[in-house]
């Protein structure tokens, strides 16, 4: 009988009293585009991108493939690391277009069909703007990454992505 009591006592001592700022901190954790929000970790995977000049770049990316995490993407990040990205899954293929609200760093997004071909790039996009960035195709992926890298890889519209394990299985590409 010792044990439950003492359990009750130590939840008692680590709760805290409400105080005027928690109500704020609660409507962060709801609102996914809020700087102090904190959702579940993102699955990671590999992919390699075959540029046009036969190139081959793999690249570490975090899978937003839930719409919170979509909605969320790189907001707040203060550095993109080499060799690293986000990839959003989308569940339908069309026109999808971007924004950078709350976004702190230069994005250059490549758009991807169904088949892992890139069909068209925004580069440079502008932090902690409202603007509105498509290619005018429509896509199935979104590939995120630093400003610039695109260039400096080689990487043009006609490339091709190629997702690896356990991206592959996930995504039902070949």
């Amino acid at each position: 009988m010792r044990a439950p009591a003492l359990l009750l006592l130590a939840l008692a001592c680590t709760s805290q009293a409400p105080t005027a700022l928690q109500p704020a901190a609660a409507a962060s954790t709801r609102d996914v585009t809020a700087q102090g929000w904190v959702g579940p970790p993102l699955d990671r995977g590999q992919l390699v991108l075959h540029d046009a000049y036969g190139g081959v770049h793999p690249l570490q990316v975090e899978i937003a493939d839930t719409q919170a995490a979509r909605t969320r993407g790189m907001m707040w990040r203060t550095s993109v690391p080499a060799g690293t990205g986000m990839l959003f899954i989308f569940p339908d293929e069309e026109d999808h277009s971007f924004w950078m609200r709350n976004t702190l760093v230069p994005l250059d997004m490549l758009f991807l069909d169904h088949t892992g071909q890139v069909v068209g790039i925004v580069t440079q996009a502008e932090p902690q703007t409202l603007d509105r960035r498509s290619v005018g195709r429509r896509s199935l992926y979104v590939l995120e990454v630093a400003g610039g890298w695109t260039e400096k890889a080689g990487v043009a519209p006609g490339a091709r992505v190629e997702l690896l394990s356990p991206l592959a299985s996930r995504t039902g590409q070949p």
